[in-house]
C-alpha cells in the first residue's frame, strides 16, 4: 500500500491541485488557459522558425520571429523593440481580444436565448382558419392524422397543438407516428391548456375549431371544464369557434356544456365506449366496420343541402342517387331522424344525412330500374331470442356496459360477470336480465371452462383503468385474450368475443380468433373528434348512432334481404332493407372478411352468398325501453352520448 502511494502520489497530487485551482476563480481558468494555450503555441512556432530556410541566421532574430509567429497566431501584435514596447502591445491585444470575445459571447448568449424561446413555442400564432388542438393524450396522432385527411386535396392545412410538454418533441412525435402529413403544416407551443395566457398562444378566436383531447389522469374531467372556462376567458363575448370536447363521468356533463357555450359540443366517452362494446357483442365484426365509416380514407357520413328533394318521399330519394346511400334527414331543428319511414317526404329546409365518398353534391340517378324484386328475400320475423353474456374484468365502464345490456335486453336474457375479487357492488337493477357474479381469475383456463366459455352468445373482455395496478391497462386484457385463445385452438371452436383496448397499437399484438374483435376506445374518440371537426353539424347523427334508442349501425345476413345465390344489383338489397325500415350502407363478403364495402354502387352486381352479410343503419322500434325513435331527448337528460351544449 505505501509502495503504491509513494508511486501514484506525484500525479494525484497534480491532478488534485490542478482540479483546486481550476475550482478557484473565472479569472484561474483563463490563466490555465493562457498557459496552454503558450505552451502549444510556443513550441510549434518556434519549430517553425528552425524549420525555415529564409529564417534569421542569428538568435535574437530567430527568436524575434517566433514571438511574431506566436502573437500573430493569439492576436497579440506584432511589435517588437524594447520590452516594454512589446509588453504594451500584447497587453492591447489581450485586451481586444477581451472586447471580442466579451462581444462574441454578448451576441451568442442573446440568439441563444432567443432561439431557445422560440424552441419553447411561446410565440402568438398568427393564423387563421386553423385548427386547435388542445392536450396530449394516446388519440392526438388519430385526430391529427384524420384532420390531415380531411383536408386532403383542398390545399395546405394548419394545425396547431398546446401541450405541456417540450413543442420540438411534439412536432417530432406527431411527425413520427403519422407519415402522411406532406401538405399539413404543425405549429406546436408549449404550456398549459388550462392557463389563459398559454391558451391565448395557438389564437383560438381566429381558429375554425378547437378540440380538447381527454387525458387518463384522476382528475381529466375537472382539467377539461377548467380548460372550457379558459377558452371563455380568451374568447371574451364574442361566438367564438366550435368547440369539442370528451369527458369521461357523466356527472360534470352540465357543468362542461354551460363552459362550452351554445357551439360547444360534449362527447361522453365511456358511455359511448360501453354501447359500442354492446353493439359490436351483437353485430360480430362491427367495429372494423364502424372504423371504415369514422375515417376520412374511404365513406363517411355527410350532411349535404340537395334543394331539388324536397317534396320527394324518402323511399324514392334513397334510390335516386348511384354512388351515395341516403340513411335519413336533419330538419332545421336539428334533431335527425335516421332511417324514416319510406312514405316521409323530404321538407324544403332538411338537409339529407348519406354515407359517401366526398361531401360533393351526387349526381342524380334512377336505381328503381336496377331493383329486382324477384331476388328479395321474402320478410320472415327477426329472432327475439334471449341472449346470454359473459363480461370477464371490471373497470368504470363496466356499470354503463352492464346498464345497457340491462335496457337492451330481451326478456330471459342472462348476464354472468367474472371478476378477481369480491362483488363490484354497482350492477343495476336487474330488470329483464339476469345478472349473476362470479369470482375467479379470466387468465385462468379452469376458471373459464367451469363457466363453460362456449355456451355463451358472446364474451366481452375489460381491462383495468389506468392506474389501477403496476401493470398497463391493456396487458391483461392481452394475457385473457391469450387465454381465450388457447381454448380456441384446444376445442377447435370459434368464441364471440370481443376486447377493449386502450392503445390502438395493441391491437396488432392481440390473439383475436377468427370470430373475435377489439374496441379501442382511444381511438373511436379521436375519430368522433375530427369528423365533428370537419363538419359540426355530424354531432347530431353520431347522437343516434351511438344512442340505445334511435338509429344504429348492424351487420345483418344477406339472406334477410336476397335469397342465397342469387345474383343481384346493390339496389336491390337497398329497396329490401328499405321495406324492412332499414337503410342499406355497405356489404361484407363472407364473415370471415376483414372489411366492409362502403357504399357501392347501386349497379354493382353479385352473387350473394349465405354468408354475407349487409351493413344498416337501423333505428329502434317504437316503444323500446318505453320511447319512440327521435325522442330520446325528451326523456332524461344526459342519455344522448355526443351532446350539443346548450348556452
Amino acid at each position: 500500500m505505501a509502495e503504491r502511494w509513494r508511486r501514484d502520489s506525484l500525479r494525484d497530487r497534480a491532478r488534485y491541485l490542478f482540479d483546486t485551482t481550476l475550482a478557484r476563480s473565472t479569472g484561474t481558468l483563463l490563466g490555465w488557459l493562457a498557459v496552454c494555450c503558450l505552451a502549444v503555441v510556443v513550441p510549434v512556432s518556434a519549430l517553425l522558425v528552425w524549420t525555415d530556410p529564409n529564417a534569421p541566421s542569428t538568435l535574437p532574430g530567430r527568436l524575434t520571429a517566433v514571438w511574431r509567429t506566436s502573437t500573430e497566431t493569439l492576436r497579440l501584435g506584432g511589435a517588437t523593440g524594447a520590452p516594454l514596447r512589446m509588453l504594451l502591445s500584447a497587453l492591447l491585444g489581450l485586451i481586444a481580444l477581451l472586447c471580442v470575445s466579451t462581444l462574441i459571447g454578448v451576441i451568442t448568449t442573446g440568439l441563444g436565448e432567443r432561439l431557445a424561446e422560440l424552441r419553447r413555442g411561446r410565440s402568438t400564432v398568427l393564423e387563421r382558419d386553423h385548427v386547435v388542438v388542445l392536450g396530449w393524450a394516446d388519440q392526438i396522432h388519430t385526430v391529427v392524422g384524420e384532420l390531415a385527411a380531411a383536408r386532403a386535396g383542398r390545399g395546405p392545412a394548419v394545425i396547431a397543438v398546446l401541450a405541456d410538454r417540450d413543442p420540438a418533441e411534439t412536432e417530432t412525435a406527431l411527425r413520427a407516428g403519422l407519415r402522411d402529413l406532406v401538405d399539413v403544416r404543425l405549429v406546436c407551443r408549449t404550456g398549459s391548456p388550462t392557463d389563459p395566457g398559454a391558451l391565448a398562444l395557438v389564437n383560438p378566436a381566429a381558429a375554425a375549431s378547437v378540440l380538447l383531447l381527454p387525458s387518463e389522469r384522476a382528475d381529466a374531467d375537472l382539467e377539461v371544464v377548467r380548460v372550457l372556462l379558459a377558452l371563455r376567458t380568451v374568447c371574451g363575448d364574442e361566438p367564438g369557434p366550435p368547440v369539442l370536447a370528451a369527458l369521461r363521468d357523466r356527472r360534470y356533463l352540465p357543468a362542461a356544456r354551460l363552459a362550452a357555450g351554445p357551439r360547444g359540443t360534449v362527447l361522453e366517452t365511456d358511455l359511448t365506449t360501453a354501447r359500442l362494446l354492446v353493439q359490436s357483442a351483437r353485430s360480430p365484426g362491427l367495429p372494423a366496420a364502424l372504423r371504415d365509416l369514422l375515417d376520412f380514407a374511404g365513406a363517411e357520413f355527410h350532411v349535404l343541402d340537395v334543394p331539388e328533394a324536397a317534396g320527394t318521399p324518402f323511399a324514392e330519394l334513397a334510390l335516386r342517387f348511384e354512388t351515395a346511400c341516403v340513411v335519413g334527414l336533419l330538419p332545421a331543428d336539428g334533431r335527425p331522424l335516421l332511417t324514416p319511414p319510406p312514405e316521409t317526404v323530404v321538407g324544403p329546409r332538411d338537409r339529407l344525412v348519406v354515407v359517401a365518398h366526398d361531401d360533393t353534391a351526387v349526381p342524380a340517378f334512377d336505381g328503381r330500374a336496377y331493383v329486382d324484386p324477384s331476388a328479395v328475400a321474402a320478410p320472415g320475423p327477426q329472432p327475439q331470442e334471449p341472449a346470454r353474456t359473459l363480461l370477464l374484468g371490471w373497470n368504470r365502464r363496466a356499470p354503463l356496459v352492464v346498464d345497457v345490456l340491462r335496457r337492451t335486453a330481451r326478456p330471459g336474457s342472462v348476464l354472468h360477470v367474472l371478476t378477481g375479487g369480491p362483488d363490484p357492488g354497482a350492477l343495476p337493477d336487474a330488470g329483464r336480465l339476469e345478472i349473476v357474479h362470479h369470482v375467479g381469475d379470466p387468465l385462468c383456463p379452469e376458471t373459464l371452462r367451469d363457466l363453460d366459455v362456449f355456451g355463451y352468445d358472446s364474451v366481452l373482455v375489460l381491462g383495468p383503468d389506468t392506474g389501477a395496478g403496476p401493470e398497463r391497462p391493456d396487458d391483461r386484457v392481452l394475457l385473457t385474450l391469450l387465454t381465450l385463445r388457447s381454448i380456441e385452438e384446444d376445442t377447435g371452436r370459434p368464441l364471440p368475443v370481443v376486447a377493449e383496448l386502450c392503445d390502438s397499437r395493441n391491437r396488432a399484438l392481440a390473439p383475436l380468433g377468427p370470430a373475435s374483435d377489439v374496441v379501442v376506445r382511444g381511438e373511436l374518440t379521436g375519430l368522433l373528434l375530427a369528423q365533428i371537426a370537419h363538419d359540426p353539424a355530424l354531432a347530431a347523427v353520431f347522437d343516434e348512432v351511438f344512442a340505445v334508442r334511435g338509429g344504429a349501425l348492424a351487420l345483418r345476413p344477406a339472406g334477410h334481404y336476397v335469397r342465397p345465390g342469387r345474383e343481384a344489383s346493390f339496389a336491390t338489397v337497398a329497396a329490401a332493407a328499405l321495406d324492412r325500415g332499414e337503410s342499406a350502407i355497405g356489404y361484407r363478403a363472407g364473415a370471415d372478411a376483414d372489411g366492409v364495402t362502403l357504399c357501392p354502387g347501386r349497379t354493382e352486381r353479385r352473387v350473394w352468398a349465405a354468408d354475407d352479410e349487409i351493413l344498416v343503419v337501423t333505428a329502434a322500434p317504437a316503444g323500446a325501453d318505453g320511447t319512440l325513435p327521435g325522442m330520446r331527448r325528451d326523456q332524461h337528460e344526459g342519455d344522448s352520448p355526443v351532446g350539443a351544449s346548450s348556452g
